[in-house]
């Protein structure tokens, strides 16, 4: 039975042509080589997988080729290269960080650097993990790294550079690893199921590119998974879905799909058969987020490219970001963000998703209130009870050409009876002001104002606080928290409405929003003539102290001698 290597091994590159992903390296590496500009120690620093020691090997395996190729790459033919190969290379040695990161170990090393190549230029040092060094190793490394033999080159590998100490990094020539892209990815694991003849679908390899979060070795292991998995050897979408536990995209176009219909039921039972298939919710939610971003992103012709999706996934995208407005996408964003913030916090976890969901399937019809008309209220029954007084509209103008005798001599006006439901209150009318240079009346090419300039529509104390908390719930899925100066009491006199707050602070919260509150009140009652004020409560606060001749009053009722008391030493309570 032959033995089985794995991808990350058997198509590990061997050249500076095979790196997948890191073009930006190997290009200076080459470079150097070229032109005889070596530096005494590199530094190759980046997350996992993504070929730190491979092109570590590989630079070992140029700088010490017999004959180098046109474009600087190691010709494996030559002793040096055949010995590199096959593990045999005296000039080339390996340290383990990780497991040797004592004083002595770097002592060792240091004793094998005065020791020049008894074959090839170069004796390379290639350090992995280098971060775990303790202090007193580093410390110990650092004459040998600052000033080396000339045949000597030391090639550290890290994952995490900042645990380095500043004098390590001042003496290296540091190379920062990019997480390798996932088309970049997808090509190569391509490349490897033509070498292997599997059958891959595109969007499987896709996915296990996303998967792999720009680890290439991560990448390549779970591609050999889905061979195994595989009955037939063939990798499949649906079975990378099932094997790697990958929440599939049509799970989120489908939520996006019931939000857009404010079908709030199937979201809930769509986000539990999610649960029952041993999903997180917090997985879920995060997913979702991704999935309003990635809309977003197709929204605009020159952002689309930022999707790594293949080309129908992507076609899927761009059609159901035509059903949704920037508005709805921006505040469904700000509902996942908010969830994904506080979900750890919350006790019942899956309720908290569940009300984050809710609000989601109502945001359509959140950011349509303001563009359609609102039906009439209760103000328009007869006999309702009004918690305020009912509003009386502002006078109408008259546009109609009056005479000077009735301008100046107006009729008597009679009061009128207003039933407010608790007993009749007779309203006496203002005195109509009198003219005292009548304008002329209005020639035929004269347009009169229409009755969209002076909107002086009655309206009740409930139309407005029904149309002050709407702003108020509008407001709140825009900008949270943006409100809560609002939610305190109001009253209304007339056309002047006003909000008592609490603090002197306050004011200036009001303020910043009172424009569009006061547009949106005016829009919504059909009344222009409406002005907003914001007033300070002021704190009332009792004493408790009497006056002397309450207290002896007081005194005098729970005991009567006190008063006798009072004549006999002749003291007279009312002058203190």
């Amino acid at each position: 039975m032959e033995n089985f290597v794995v991808s990350a091994r058997k198509y590990r590159p061997s050249t500076f042509g095979t790196v997948v992903g890191q073009k930006h390296i190997t290009t200076t590496l080459k470079n150097a080589i070229q032109n005889n500009h070596l530096a005494q120690a590199f530094l190759f620093c980046g997350p996992r997988g993504v070929g730190k020691t491979t092109n570590a090997r590989i630079l070992a395996k140029t700088i010490n080729c017999e004959q180098l190729t046109e474009n600087i790459e190691p010709c494996n033919e030559c002793n040096s290269c055949k010995n590199f190969n096959e593990n045999k290379s005296f000039n080339v040695h390996e340290l383990d960080a990780a497991s040797n990161n004592s004083v002595e170990d770097i002592r060792s090393l240091v004793e094998q650097v005065r020791y020049a190549p008894q074959t090839g230029k170069y004796k390379i040092y290639i350090i992995d993990e280098v971060h775990m060094l303790s202090n007193a190793a580093f410390n110990a490394f650092l004459k040998t790294l600052e000033e080396p033999p000339s045949y000597a080159i030391f090639i550290l590998a890290t994952t995490e550079k900042h645990k380095i100490i500043p004098t390590i990094l001042s003496r290296c020539q540091i190379f920062d690893f990019n997480r390798i892209q996932v088309q970049d990815m997808k090509e190569h694991l391509q490349h490897i199921a033509q070498q292997e003849k599997i059958e891959a679908e595109e969007e499987a390899l896709n996915l296990i590119a996303q998967k792999a979060d720009g680890a290439l070795r991560d990448a390549l292991s779970m591609f050999d998974l889905m061979v195994t998995f595989s009955s037939d050897g063939a990798i499949r979408y649906q079975n990378v879905i099932d094997n790697l536990h990958i929440l599939d995209y049509d799970y989120y176009f489908k939520v996006v799909e019931h939000f857009l219909n404010e079908e709030m039921a199937q979201v809930l039972v769509l986000f539990d058969e999610i649960l029952k298939k041993g999903f997180d919710g917090h997985h879920f939610i995060i997913g979702l987020a991704e999935h309003l971003r990635n809309l977003m992103v197709c929204k605009d012709k020159i952002t689309i490219d930022l999707l790594e999706v293949s080309e129908q996934v992507k076609e899927r995208y761009r059609e159901q970001a035509e059903k949704c407005t920037e508005s709805f996408l921006l505040s469904s964003l700000s509902v996942c963000g908010k969830c994904d913030q506080e979900y750890k916090q919350s006790k019942n976890q899956r309720l908290h998703v569940e009300l984050a969901l809710m609000k989601l399937s109502h945001i359509q019809q959140v950011l349509q209130l303001s563009q359609q008309p609102l039906p009439k209220l209760v103000a328009e029954q007869k006999n309702t009870r009004l918690e305020n007084t009912s509003v009386s509209p502002a006078p109408k103008q008259s546009t109609t050409t009056k005479t000077t005798e009735s301008a100046a001599n107006p009729k008597p006006v009679a009061p009128k009876t207003i039933s407010t439901g608790f007993k009749s209150t007779k309203v006496e009318p203002k005195p109509v002001q009198k003219v005292s240079s009548p304008r002329p009346a209005p020639s035929s090419n004269t347009t009169t104002p229409s009755n969209s300039q002076t909107q002086s529509k009655p309206f009740t104390f409930e139309d407005l606080k029904y149309y002050w908390k709407q702003y108020i719930l509008e407001q709140e899925n825009l900008k949270p928290n943006s409100t809560k100066v609002l939610n305190q009491e109001i009253k209304c006199n007339g056309n002047i409405i006003t909000l008592w707050v609490k603090e002197q602070n306050d004011i200036a919260a009001v303020n910043s929003q009172k424009d569009n509150l006061l547009r949106y009140l005016q829009k919504s009652l059909k009344n222009n003539q409406l002005m907003l004020m914001t007033k300070v409560k002021q704190k009332i606060t009792k004493s408790n102290s009497l006056s002397r001749s309450k207290t002896f009053e007081l005194l005098r009722q729970q005991n009567p001698l006190i008063e006798r008391l009072a004549d006999d030493l002749g003291l007279d309570i009312n002058n203190h």
